[in-house]
């Protein structure tokens, strides 16, 4: 958590991510109807930073459970954002390491949580510069409304509506030091 950051609810801890990310695999193989067959035309690729770690663990478990290993992708949209000159900040530029070709392929693309649809429209466009899938789907772990882009994902962890004021913050052993998913409020700066 941010040290200003007020927290409202724990909404999910290590073993409701895991299980949540368990329904999600099975979701995804039997849409695509995935088998060892079918791996080489469908691909999960994660957004940076946390996308890529749930992304990550989405591939192991299909691999564990269904013997499919399917290709992982890394993709960062930052230089893609429409708002990314707007922001106080230099941008934090990562990488995007996609080792197999994505022409034809149907893509999964993963993020940690859905909010304006900004960065699913920024990974859009960094995916199209790559080349032209068969199909792109998303998969949020939280979807937490107030979308300012007719963006929606096909595979939601949990649906969180949110208020003006409110973030959910997803917090992942790879990156953190803790494991779950928080509803805080940033405390308001008075103004004089």
């Amino acid at each position: 958590m941010e040290p200003n950051d007020v927290i409202k609810a724990h909404l999910m801890d290590a073993q409701d991510i895991e299980r949540t990310l368990k329904r999600m695999a099975r979701q995804i193989v039997e849409m695509f109807d995935l088998d060892a067959s079918k791996a080489s035309s469908f691909a999960l690729i994660g957004m940076q930073s946390r996308g890529v770690h749930l992304a990550a663990r989405i591939r192991k478990i299909i691999r564990d459970v269904d013997g499919i290993d399917v290709p992982l992708g890394i993709l960062d949209a930052t230089m893609y954002r429409d708002d990314f000159r707007m922001r106080l900040k230099q941008p934090v530029v990562r990488e995007t390491k996609i080792s197999f070709d994505i022409d034809g392929r149907d893509i999964v693309l993963v993020d940690d949580v859905l909010f304006t649809g900004r960065t699913t429209r920024a990974g859009l466009d960094a995916l199209t510069d790559l080349g032209r899938p068969a199909s792109v789907h998303f998969l949020v772990m939280i979807d937490r409304g107030l979308r300012e882009l007719p963006i929606k994902a096909d595979f939601v962890g949990r649906r969180v509506p949110t208020l003006p004021g409110e973030e959910v913050r997803v917090r992942l052993l790879e990156m953190d030091d803790k494991e779950g998913v928080w509803l805080v409020e940033r405390p308001t700066t008075p103004t004089i």
